[in-house]
């Protein structure tokens, strides 16, 4: 997440989230907080529609706080808001992982599916293409009259 949106949530200015980060340095190392280098922070005001103008000219790229930098905030920011905004974001984080979870275990059976019934649809496939080069030989059927026979 995002330093400004921390920051909204938690209803302080981002320059206070920054400047508590930054006296307490030593609890946010870099697989719990980072700073945007100027190109994937480019990129992501390219490909973000919904970033306000007053985002897009910042003078310096935000910091991105993973799941653990974002648990960590809750101890140097000590609101009541703080606490219960971090115990939302740990919620939805938890989620997150269930949905990932389920949707890797739903991909997993599907290609277990796919390569327990992929001999045996191809089987079928070639028996109907088989089916569909080889001409049939057909009588005719109906009435006959007698001069024809």
């Amino acid at each position: 997440m995002l330093d400004f949106d921390l920051a909204t949530l938690y209803g302080v200015e981002t320059r206070a989230l920054k400047q508590q980060v930054k006296r307490n340095q030593v609890r946010f190392p870099e697989d719990f907080m980072f700073q945007l280098t100027k190109s994937e922070w480019n990129e992501l005001i390219t490909n973000c529609d919904k970033l306000s103008l007053n985002l897009r000219h910042l003078p310096a790229p935000p910091l991105a706080f993973t799941e653990q930098g974002v648990a960590m905030l809750s101890s140097v920011l000590k609101s009541q808001k703080a606490i219960l905004v971090n115990i939302g974001i740990m919620r939805t984080f938890v989620q997150l992982r269930k949905l990932i979870y389920t949707n890797k275990e739903l991909t997993i059976r599907v290609d277990k599916l796919e390569k327990k019934y992929d001999k045996k649809l191809k089987l079928v496939f070639t028996i109907i293409k088989e089916m569909m080069e080889t001409p049939i030989e057909r009588k005719p059927i109906g009435f006959r009259r007698q001069e024809e026979r």
